[in-house]
Formats: structure tokens, sequence, C-alpha cells
């Protein structure tokens, strides 16, 4: 360790989406990275845009955490192999810090993955236009759950020392057991700008040194890192009887099909095939999972990152592609001028190649995108539909995908979750030989099945973000693949 043998690590938390988690959440990390300690960023939840913005101020790859997706087994494992190296973990939790995948249990919540890691919450609280009413709102967070740890709380969007002193007197007569960290008055200068899909990611915004500087100001002037420190200290849970088992809720879909996702953990193929797979990375394409890449080189795979934003093609020696989502919307025009990476595509599609693409990496495949100004944009064409923008959101929650028939990933019956999170729509959709549904999906809400997974000979695609964390010998069916078109060609 660089500065001593104590290991710290909390849950940056919420009482809603908005409260400033991620603002905050940054300038922890660049106030623990002041003090010389190696911090591991982690965030809860399907995001893909935190974690960015985490591994660009943190210098460390941020993980994702899932207690719905991905099993306790398979969460703690990460954190405790993520943890090995760090001084400290800070985990950014997801919505509110109750909020998971339903009303009825703590399935999927940032709350449920705390106690998980045995990690205390600090509770962010947006103080605005608030005052005595801020300790009923701390008081009913702090007592929901006895079986979880509060660190503190932190005040957001104060309005001065006086507005700060009311809240501390509020909580010291009606929560006197919740610690105040501190309280952080409004600063415009350090908000991250939005779009449809969130925050702007990490490969469009860099985060510069004057940016850092402010922030890093605002959190050592307005927070309490010592006691903070004091407060998160860490040590590895005992290993637990129940790590093995997922905490499903009675009417998750795969209990109701008589499934149970595979070990978090599996036996590596016995013998490995090298196959190099070419990864949309820029810009447009930026939504992965670490875990994916990991699970496709730990079976074998030699990844090769390509741009087709900046007009690059598929390698010419790979064996195989994964187009990522993201937002090729935005640069729908420079990507439909990139001839040369949509002549690739087509010609290792009707080779045979393994192609696997989610969400924009589909919209990439399809006729066209649609922008939101309304102009049609070429795409590919491999697949028998285009794409539309919409002003509102398509499709946004927790999806498990059961395979109906064999397909790039897997085996019919095979389960992988994973989520949806768009704001366009296919359309014009026509026919194409052998077009075919790779899946069943169910999402949260519905509670029922519809077919999903568009697949035409070697090409999947799919609007759904899958995490092979739930069933990693997805990764190793599709290195195989991707090896055996290699050996063949």
């Amino acid at each position: 360790m660089t500065h001593n043998s104590q290991k710290h690590a909390f849950l940056v938390c919420g009482t809603h989406s908005g409260c400033g988690k991620t603002t905050l959440s940054l300038g922890l990390l660049l106030a623990l990275k002041a003090r010389g300690m190696n911090v591991q960023p982690f965030k809860v939840g399907p995001d893909f845009i935190d974690p960015g913005l985490h591994t660009q101020i943190a210098g460390s790859q941020s993980r994702n955490l899932d207690g719905w997706m991905l099993s306790r087994e398979w969460n703690e494992k990460t954190f405790r192999r993520c943890m090995a190296g760090a001084d400290a973990g800070l985990i950014e939790g997801v919505m509110g810090l109750f909020d998971g995948y339903d009303g009825r249990s703590e399935s999927g919540s940032s709350a449920e993955m705390a106690k998980w890691l045995g990690a205390p919450a600090v509770l962010v609280v947006d103080a605005k236009s608030m005052a005595r009413s801020v300790a009923a709102l701390v008081q009913g967070f702090v007592h929901f759950d006895p079986d979880l740890k509060f660190a503190g709380v932190i005040f957001n969007r104060v309005g001065g020392e006086r507005h700060l002193r009311y809240l501390k007197e509020a909580l010291s007569c009606s929560c006197p057991e919740t610690v105040v960290l501190g309280g952080i008055p409004k600063e415009e200068a350090v908000q991250i700008p939005e779009r449809h899909l969130g925050l702007v990611t990490a490969d469009e915004m860099k985060l510069d040194s004057r940016w850092r500087d402010r922030l890093a100001a605002l959190v050592e002037k307005h927070i309490d890192i010592d006691h903070l420190l004091e407060k998160t200290s860490y040590s590895s849970p005992p290993p637990d009887s129940s790590a093995g088992r997922q905490s499903y809720d009675a009417k998750s879909p795969a209990i109701l099909q008589g499934q149970n996702l595979p070990p978090a953990v599996r036996r590596p193929p016995a013998a490995r095939r090298r196959a190099e797979i070419a990864v949309a990375r820029d810009a447009a394409y930026c939504f992965y999972y670490p875990d994916n890449l990991e699970l496709l080189e730990r079976a074998g795979a030699r990844l090769t990152f390509f741009s087709p934003l900046s007009g690059e093609s598929l390698p010419p020696q790979c064996c195989g592609a994964y187009l990522g989502g993201g937002y090729p919307e935005l640069f729908a025009g420079a990507i439909s001028r990139n001839t040369a990476f949509f002549d690739s595509l087509r010609a290792r599609a009707a080779a045979g190649m393994p192609i696997y693409a989610e969400c924009g990496g589909l919209m990439t495949l399809g006729r066209f995108i649609e922008t939101i100004e309304g102009k049609k944009e070429t795409m590919a064409g491999i697949l028998p539909f285009g794409t539309r923008m919409l002003g509102r959101l398509k499709a946004l929650g927790y999806t498990e995908a059961v395979l109906r028939r064999e397909c790039l990933l897997g085996k019919p019956g095979m389960v992988i979750r994973g989520h949806e999170f768009h704001y366009s729509e296919i359309v014009e959709q026509g026919n194409a030989p052998g077009l075919e549904f790779a899946y069943d999906i169910c999402g949260r809400r519905s509670g029922v099945f519809r077919p999903e997974g568009y697949q035409v000979g070697s090409v999947l695609a799919s609007y759904v973000h899958l995490h092979w964390g739930s069933a990693p010998e997805a990764a190793e069916r599709f290195v195989l693949q991707c090896a055996d078109w290699d050996k063949g060609r």
C-alpha cells in the first residue's frame, strides 16, 4: 500500500437519481488520490458511462457490480480481486439507495451490494430548499434496513454556512447517530453535461486538469475526508455459505422457466484456441463491460480495437467482430461515409465470419439510422430494417434472454442476463433469407417473453446489453466459433 496497510471501502449512494452521486464520487476519487492512495472504483448496476468517468479519474478500471444480473459469488470475487491492490474502494450506487429490480425486494439495489461486500454507506442528500425536513428524510433512510451500516451523510447543493448549520442541527436533534461528513455548495463549473442516455461519456469528454482541480478543491474544502476514512475501514468479509446462491425474487423469469444461472466462475476450455476478435471502440461504440472483454481473452481471444468513426474498417486478420453500443446516432453522418467499414462488414458476413452486435451495433448493421432531425443515414444493410431515433425513451430495464436456438453465444435453453436502454426503434422491417430470432427475452415489468436477437447467418444482433458474467460460457462459445471460422477460411 502507498500509505499504510489499512484498507477502506464505502458506498456513495443517494436518495434518488440526480442528487449528485457521480460528481461527488469523482471528487472523492480525486481527494483520495491526492492523499497518495491507490483507489479502485466500482459502479452498482448496468451502467457504462459512470465507470468510464471513474476510470479516467482514478487511473484504474472501474468495475460493474450487479445483484440481479450477476451472482453474489461473482460480485464478491470481483470486489476482492480488485481490492487486493488498492488502498480504498469507492462504490458508486445506482438510482436511490434501495431502488433495484422491483418494488418488493432489494435485488439489484445499492443497499444489497453494500451488505454483500461489508461496505458502509455514505448517503448523498440534495438539500436544496430543505431545512429541518432533511432529518425526517435521513432518519427514514438510516432506519429502513437495520442490517445496512452508514458511514455518514453528505449534503449537496447547500445554500451556504447558515443553511448547513440548520441541516446539522436538524440531524443532531432527530438522528444524532448519523455523522454529517460535509455539505457541498452548488457549483455550476463542475457539473457534468448530460444527454438522452445519461452523462456525456469519457470517450468524448476529457476531464481536464482545470476541472479536476476545481472539483478536488471543492471536496477538500467542504468534506471531512479524514473522518470519512475513520468511518470506512475495510476488511474482507468471511466466506458466506450463501455466496454461491442467487438472490432472485420468486417471480424471476429464470425461476419460472425452471432454469438457474450457471456458477460465477466456470472452468476454462480444455484446449484454448487463439482467435483475433475486432472490437469497435470510439466515441460512437463505447458501451462494453470490461468483464465481457476479459472473458473473451480468458477464453483465448486476442482483442484488436478499431475506430469506425476514424475511418477504420475491420482488420484483415480478424476472425470475429464485436460491435458494442454507444451513440452511433450522434455520429451517423461520419459513420455512413466510412464505406470501407461497411464493405468489410458485408464481406465478412457473406463469408460466414461471426459478428456479434449490441444496441448501437445493431443500428449499424441495419439499413439506415434515422436521426432525431429526420435525416436517414445509410448503414451496412446486413439486417433488413432501419432504426429511428425517438424523442422519448423506448426501453429501459433489466431483461433476461433465453436462447431459443443455437447461435454464436450458446445452445437452446441457455440463460443470459442483461438490460435494455435505448431511444430508438426498429422501422421498415423487410424480409431477409434466413432471418431468425435467437432469443426469447423477458423484461422486468411485463413478465412476458417476446422474441429478440436477430440472427442472419453468422451475424447476431440485439438491443440487449448482455453481461456474460451471468453465463461465462457465452464468451467461450463465441471465441470457439471465431476460431473454427478462422481454421476453415
